[in-house]
Parts: structure tokens; C-alpha cells; sequence
């Protein structure tokens, strides 16, 4: 489908819309629905697109065991500071996503903590698809975001290994029922894109989106390693020092 035209930007649009007024994913157990700030079931193909305050915490669920979730955090204030994969990747002397792992700016700052993990099955190697990269213009485009701001992402429920000879190697899906929890540290955009993977071709299938204000975990320790507490320490500075200027 199309956006070129009037009329293919309507359709897609209803098409989404469509989706969204007849499924919708299964809420977390235990969790207050009036603490439920944003839900949504994603289509094969299909985004979505919302702004979310610090202390959210987001559930990615895969209830049919193939979504393959494109994730892009750009902070909200400005979307110039967004999640860079290869810090993301470095400085936790980790390329293998897994419950601790912060998703950092380039700042040096961590955007958002993956607090639970169902699933083991990530890649933070070969980025977006390019179908995941239009869904995700598409999806900036409503945030007032343009192609350029659509860099590296990290994907969710589709597994990358890298052999000794550097060779890439997929390893599939976890299946049904699946999910990671992300912890946000900073209101960012959240876009997400659920599209087949580059090296994994398998049609996806619907992805769950939840979240929810959960601020008092913004106190736990997800990560003791020093690397992580540095960035969480650089993260806290930044937020307590722009709410005193935006105070003054």
C-alpha cells in the first residue's frame, strides 16, 4: 500500500485503524489498568508511534511467536539524542541482548533498560529491513520526524549469532507468547515497526505493544556492572538538572 496519493494515505490509514478497533493485546496480570497508558496490537507490516514519559515501562509481546519488533527511541525533547546500537552494543561490552542491557544515546545516556526478557532471541547487528525502515518513516512522520531521523534500530523476537568466521546466523524465534519488558529512563518517541527481519524473511506476525507508568522501578538496580551505573549516574544528572531549569 501506498501514501504517494490522497487516496492510498486514506486507505492505509483506515487499514490501520481497522486493526486496531477489532483485535487488541492482552493487558499485563497484576498491573492497575488505570496505569495503562498505551496499547496497541500491530499488524504484520503495520507501526506504531507514541511519546512516553520517564518511568514507563513498555511490554513487547509476540502472541503468535514470529513478530519481529524494529525499535527506534528518540529522546522527546529532542529528537536529536536517539538510541545509538553501536553504544548500545560497546559500551556493555555486549552485542547479545539479555535482561540489564541498556539501550544508550549517543550521549552517553540510557534511554531505556531491558528489565525482562521472555524471549532471548534479539539482534542488535543488522538493523532495519527495508520494509521495517518505511514503516518507521512512516510512523516518525506523525511524531514530526523526517527520513533523516530514522537511524539504527534494535530488533525484538528474531535472533542474530555470529559465528567464529564473523559469519551472521539466524536463529529464530522463541515462539508463541514471547516478550521483553523495556524500563524508560527519559521521555523518548517510541517507534516501532513490525516488519521481517533482513537476514530472516519469515512474514511476521502480530506484535503486542503495552505500557504502563511505573515509576517507583526507576529506583531498583537493573545492572551492577560499572559501565551501566556510570551511564544511569550521567542519565540522572541530566534529567534532575533540566528539571531545576525548567523550574527556574
Amino acid at each position: 500500500m501506498t501514501t504517494a496519493s490522497t487516496t492510498g494515505a486514506r486507505d492505509h490509514a483506515r487499514s490501520q485503524a481497522a486493526v486496531a478497533a477489532t483485535v487488541g493485546p492482552d493487558l499485563p496480570s497484576g498491573v492497575d489498568p488505570d496505569a495503562i497508558i498505551f496499547a496497541q496490537r500491530i499488524p504484520a507490516g503495520g507501526y506504531a508511534n507514541v511519546v512516553l514519559g520517564r518511568g514507563t515501562r513498555i511490554r513487547l509481546s509476540d502472541p503468535a511467536g514470529a513478530a519481529c519488533a524494529h525499535v527506534l527511541l528518540l529522546r522527546a525533547e529532542s529528537p536529536w539524542e536517539r538510541l545509538n546500537v553501536a553504544d548500545t552494543v560497546k559500551v556493555p561490552w555486549q552485542a547479545y541482548l539479555s535482561t540489564g542491557h541498556p539501550l544508550l544515546s549517543d550521549q552517553g545516556r540510557v534511554l531505556a533498560t531491558l528489565v525482562a526478557d521472555s524471549s532471548g532471541r534479539h539482534d542488535t547487528l543488522c538493523g532495519p529491513s527495508p520494509a521495517a525502515r518505511q514503516a518507521l518513516r512512516l510512523a516518525g512522520v506523525k511524531q514530526g520526524l523526517e527520513p533523516r531521523d530514522i537511524g539504527p534500530t534494535v530488533s525484538f523476537f528474531r535472533g542474530i549469532r555470529v559465528e567464529s568466521d564473523g559469519a551472521l546466523t539466524v536463529s529464530g524465534t522463541a515462539g508463541a507468547g514471547a516478550a521483553v519488558d523495556l524500563l524508560i529512563h527519559l521521555p523518548v518517541t517510541l517507534l516501532v515497526a513490525n516488519a521481517e527481519h533482513p537476514l530472516d524473511p519469515t512474514p511476521p506476525t502480530a506484535l503486542d505493544v503495552v505500557a504502563w507508568s511505573a515509576p517507583a522501578q526507576l529506583a531498583l538496580t537493573h545492572n551492577t556492572d560499572p559501565e551501566y551505573l556510570r551511564a544511569v549516574e550521567n542519565t540522572e544528572r541530566d534529567w534532575h538538572a533540566r528539571t531545576l531549569e525548567a523550574r527556574a
